[in-house]
């Protein structure tokens, strides 16, 4: 039973550390001046930033700027 009771458990090391990893994305000086100035042309339409830097997605970026420029602070 107690095999059983471990293979009910869906979460992988793996996926812990892919977690981690998503949530500590760091942007280069250059890619954070450039999403500033998109949004400041488009809003919040993230993938439309995204799709200016090359290899990050809109998640990532929506992350970056609600993290960074966050009103509650």
């Amino acid at each position: 039973m107690a095999d059983i009771d471990r293979s009910s458990n869906n979460s992988s090391p793996d996926s812990k550390v892919k977690s981690i990893q998503t949530s500590t994305v760091e942007f280069s000086e250059a890619e954070e001046i450039l999403i500033a100035m998109v949004y400041n042309l488009v809003g919040e339409r993230w993938s439309l930033i995204a799709g200016r830097i090359p290899g990050r997605t809109a998640e990532e970026i929506e992350k970056y700027w609600t993290s960074r420029y966050s009103s509650s602070q």
